[in-house]
């Protein structure tokens, strides 16, 4: 009988993203290691088949897996306790044959020794040990001087402190060759995270409009990025950042909203945007015709793509930004407002939008742009909305303490929602309280006799309105649910 392979996972580690460490749910099992990101939800993997080296390391607070890919590229894992060390390595050995070595790095502190370039790894290398280490995706930019070169960095925008720029003096070479200046410079660029435009777009969308970031936009898009030219500003999106695509029908019935979701966020002076949301009619039509063969298509694209896409443009633009960045489009799926619209209307920060729930989240545009997943919330309240009896709020408690209120909802929504919500195991927070409050009112609230005078009567008008106003909130919990 063969023995059942362990699956180990681990909720409270991290891993190195862009300079910083960002909290993970790490997976791993016979089929390869995943990786969640906790704050964002974007998950990445590796196969089994994609490892090379397996290193035990320690790291500032406590020790580190350090995993270096067939493809060049460096992941970094910490948070783990030193009693894991055994433990990983047994699994490694006995899942993936793959022997787990504890790497040393030099603590010297010296500032001269060996640049060397594995992969998509820069090593300063003391003494014949690393001292660190470079992942060459997290460079921005590669400069140079007389014997010197910059490399800069991208920012983290979560991180306390970022490293902006890092220089290296590099000696004049007194043998006949290559300058190593420049030659150290074309090496990092060749890894580096930079956006170059080389050859023509795939596709050229003209004056689209974006209502995050405000305006109308050329849109370009290319194999690795995609390009929003304006009138005043401009904006290149790598692929690898685009996080999820929504695809929204206007309450209307005549536009459409597609968001994408970006992680990092586009950035307009101080202003960051992790959302770009375009609004198009439902009467604009488009024909695309990509400049690649079928073979070529086939081979990059894995049948994502087609050669043609006709259709409206929303759908047209959609299934090509499908294609390049390789992610699902998300539709509001079988939920259906009181209007016959997926979307309810309802204002966020004193602004009117529109709320959309999903399959496994929900999301509201457009100002500004929200976006919650089921396994970021605590728990939903629904609340009176002040003293109206036309309308109702809707509260989400978020894990990490923060509440997001939709407000303005109109009460012929509030049947449909509830039991969108009971249907998703969403715990409910006032669930039970409504029946509580009617009781408390009715058992504080005098009875008047109908033989009294009228005094009495008047006597008992607030605590009467008391019991109408638990009435309401009975009437909504049980009627509408």
């Amino acid at each position: 009988m063969k023995e059942e392979v362990p699956v180990l996972e681990y909720s409270d580690v991290t891993m190195e993203s862009r300079g910083t460490m960002v909290p993970v749910r790490l997976k791993l099992s016979d089929q390869g290691i995943t990786f969640r990101n906790v704050k964002t939800g974007k998950v990445e993997s590796l196969g089994a088949t994609d490892l090379e080296v397996v290193n035990w390391q320690r790291l500032a607070g406590g020790y580190g897996l350090r995993i270096f890919t067939e493809a060049g590229n460096l992941y970094r894992f910490g948070g783990f306790k030193e009693s894991e060390q055994s433990k990983l390595e047994k699994f490694f050995k006995n899942t993936y044959s793959k022997t787990m070595t504890e790497k040393e790095f030099s603590v010297k502190g010296w500032n001269y020794g060996a640049a060397k370039f594995e992969g998509a790894v820069l090593s300063f290398d003391v003494s014949s040990m690393p001292s660190f280490e470079v992942p060459l995706n997290n460079v921005s930019g590669c400069t140079t001087g007389k014997n010197e070169v910059t490399l800069e960095f991208h920012q983290h925008d979560d991180a306390a402190i970022n490293l902006m720029e890092m220089r290296f003096h590099i000696p004049t070479s007194e043998l006949a060759g290559d300058d190593p200046v420049e030659s150290f410079q074309q090496r990092v660029m060749s890894k580096a995270s930079v956006i170059t435009a080389t050859g023509d777009a795939l596709a050229i969308f003209r004056e689209v409009q974006c209502l995050t970031p405000r305006g109308r936009y050329d849109i370009k898009i290319y194999p690795t990025f995609i390009q929003l030219h304006g009138k005043t500003f401009d904006f290149k999106i790598p692929v690898t950042t685009v996080l999820r695509l929504f695809l929204l029908p206007h309450p209307d019935q005549r536009q459409h909203f597609f968001v994408v979701s970006l992680d990092p966020p586009i950035k307009q002076g101080q202003t960051r945007y992790p959302y770009l949301i375009l609004l198009f009619s439902g009467d604009d039509t488009d024909y695309v015709e990509l400049p690649l063969e079928e073979e070529e298509l086939q081979e990059k694209y894995e049948g994502r793509l087609e050669k043609e896409i006709t259709g409206a443009q929303f759908e047209v633009i959609s299934k090509i930004f499908k294609g390049i960045c390789n992610r699902k489009i998300v539709t509001p799926g079988n939920f259906t407002g009181h209007s016959g619209s997926p979307g309810i209307s309802c204002s966020y920060k004193a602004a009117a939008g529109y709320l959309y729930p999903l399959e496994r989240g929900l999301i509201y545009v457009h100002k500004p742009p929200v976006h919650i997943r089921f396994d970021e919330i605590s728990s939903v309240n629904f609340a009176r909305s002040g003293s109206t009896t036309r309308s109702f709020d809707f509260e989400v408690e978020i894990k990490n303490g923060g509440v997001n209120t939709f407000s303005s909802i109109e009460k012929g929504e509030y049947n449909r929602l509830f039991d969108y919500v009971n249907q998703k195991k969403l715990r409910i927070k006032n669930r039970g309280k409504m029946v509580s409050r009617l009781a408390c009112c009715w058992e504080t609230t005098p009875r008047p006799r109908w033989s009294d005078s009228c005094s009495l009567l008047s006597k008992n008008v607030v605590p009467f309105l008391h019991l109408l106003d638990g009435l309401f909130f009975l009437f909504s919990d049980v009627v509408f649910s």
